[in-house]
């Protein structure tokens, strides 16, 4: 009984493919691509893109300035050592900023995920400072290091894996 409901069934899905025209099954290839296609526009458009800031391109006109301090920071004797151990960040600064007052602008920036990003500023007199890392810190991240000692400005830009 079973063995001949199963023939019943097979010989009934070869005769309605069978009956299918060369038209209706180019047809239902053409709609199943148009469905794919409306699929990928409607979850392309829901996907979410965080820039690197608000006003970005306001950012861009004044990247000159980051230049400039790059120039700076490379003027010095010396680079800044930044060296990761468990949960922190100890950023070393160069002899010449020794007894130097800091204006600091530490900023650890995630570019999957803008709620990632970790932004500190700080004033310092010392050579160096330990940085604590937020809980869960995971991933490639880019430590962008900006400094104001006496009227100069100096940036550092270095990428970290956590």
């Amino acid at each position: 009984m079973k063995q001949s409901a199963q023939l019943f069934l097979v010989r009934a899905i070869k005769l309605f493919f069978m009956k299918i025209t060369w038209g209706h099954k180019i047809a239902g290839v053409y709609l199943l691509f148009v469905a794919g296609i409306l699929f990928l526009a409607f979850k392309a458009n829901h996907e979410e893109f965080d820039l690197v800031t608000k006003d970005y391109y306001g950012e861009e006109l004044k990247y000159q300035q980051v230049i400039d301090q790059t120039e700076n920071s490379a003027k010095l004797s010396a680079p800044v050592l930044v060296e990761k151990t468990e949960g922190q960040l100890k950023i070393s600064f160069p002899e010449e900023m020794r007894n130097k007052k800091k204006n600091v602008d530490f900023y650890l920036y995630y570019p999957a995920d803008a709620k990632k990003d970790f932004r500190l500023k700080l004033e310092t007199n010392e050579m160096e400072f330990t940085q604590p890392l937020p809980a869960g810190i995971t991933g490639m991240y880019e430590l962008q290091l900006t400094w104001q000692a006496d009227s100069l400005k100096y940036f550092h830009k270095q990428k970290i894996f956590f």
